[in-house]
């Protein structure tokens, strides 16, 4: 939500699959998931050049002989597939970022170690607890708002554990600044705040994605590939009179954009949604029912597509910090390639739709006067 588009990123290729040795081979994955398959867990291994949730979701896209092989086997198969449709400037990247990320955790000394794991009955409040462990539709919107389409809201984190939270970030500024650590912002919109993943915290917001944000997501935006969430972009921002002020209108490069408000003490800073967009209709009118101002209160979340336009009023006074997670989809920014119809979430392709529908409607009834005249 609080971030930034970035046009230059494309949806990753269609990747070459292996044999049942490992051995890749000119051949694809299945179109269709394998949905009654039990993926194993990767969380455990270290130094991944992707997200473990990735592998575990791509574990259903993979042919028949290769479910039920060992476990290192199909990580050799995936992680093959993966890098060599990567091109040589993105594994570039890849190694340089783990390299940065190895530098800071090597040096930052951390404040709250219970912050690291998760630690689900100290840090999200009982009802948001109670919900997620029923696991339905309805204990999900028992406990959510939806003041505007596509838009929900809800109380979720303990205030305990956003002070937590809070002393970590600045404790990480501290560190940041007495040691002239150059570090990366969390996007080009930003220039305060931190990215999370970078110092420790990808474990614990893997486990915050897969088994609390993706059940939801599930449910409430399937069409953008809210069960297949397999990767984050965990971060926190400051808003405030020293900080970034403001943020520009935007959509998030995300299917689905969790934020919560930490804190602190401030006035302003309200979200303003105006409409889910496809590249194609990014930039067009705003439709009156789009419109919809949200403000910020410490503990509570909004969850909303990634493509819902968005931005920040300014912070008048205080300061205010957020966490954001951009959960991401690679099985449905691979199949948006092949995409030609938006409609199911795109606020203007349904509009086109609705008026061919009308027009055909129409033309249809014409030509039958026609006839019967």
């Amino acid at each position: 939500m609080d971030g930034s588009e970035d046009r230059s990123k494309q949806p990753p290729q269609t990747p070459r699959t292996a044999n049942g040795n490992g051995v890749v081979a000119m051949t694809r994955l299945r179109l269709k998931p394998e949905k009654e398959h039990k993926s194993d867990s990767y969380q455990d291994l270290q130094q991944l050049e992707f997200s473990p949730l990735l592998f575990s979701s791509l574990e259903h896209y993979l042919p028949p002989n290769m479910l039920n092989v060992p476990r290192d086997l199909k990580l050799q198969y995936m992680r093959t597939i993966l890098l060599r449709y990567s091109t040589e400037g993105e594994r570039t990247r890849i190694q340089r970022h783990r390299e940065y990320r190895e530098r800071i955790t090597s040096n930052y000394q951390s404040l709250h170690e219970v912050l690291y794991t998760m630690q689900a009955e100290q840090f999200f409040v009982p009802s948001f607890l109670n919900a997620i462990n029923e696991g339905t539709e309805d204990s999900f919107r028992s406990v959510m708002d939806e003041p505007s389409p596509g838009v929900f809201t809800f109380e979720m984190l303990q205030p305990h554990f956003c002070e937590l939270l809070l002393a970590e970030v600045e404790n990480f500024e501290r560190w940041v600044h007495e040691t002239k650590f150059r570090i990366m912002r969390p996007n080009t919109m930003n220039r305060y705040g931190a990215v999370l993943d970078d110092f420790g915290f990808e474990t614990m917001l893997d486990k915050l994605m897969a088994e609390f944000i993706r059940p939801i997501s599930r449910v409430l935006f399937p069409e953008v590939g809210g069960a297949t969430l397999d990767s984050h972009h965990g971060f926190v921002v400051e808003y405030g009179i020293d900080r970034d002020v403001e943020l520009g209108f935007h959509v998030d490069d995300s299917e689905v954009t969790l934020n919560v408000c930490l804190g602190k003490q401030f006035t302003g800073g309200e979200l303003y949604f105006r409409g889910v967009r496809c590249d194609k209709h990014v930039n067009s009118e705003t439709h009156s029912e789009e419109v919809f101002d949200y403000p910020h209160v410490p503990g509570h979340a909004v969850l909303h597509r990634g493509r819902h336009r968005h931005g920040a009023r300014a912070t008048i006074s205080g300061r205010r910090v957020n966490l954001l997670l951009w959960c991401r989809s690679s099985v449905f920014r691979e199949l948006k390639k092949y995409q030609k119809d938006c409609s199911s979430w795109c606020g203007d392709c349904h509009r086109e739709k609705k008026e061919r529908q009308r027009q055909s409607v129409a033309a249809t009834k014409l030509e039958l006067l026609k006839k019967d005249g």
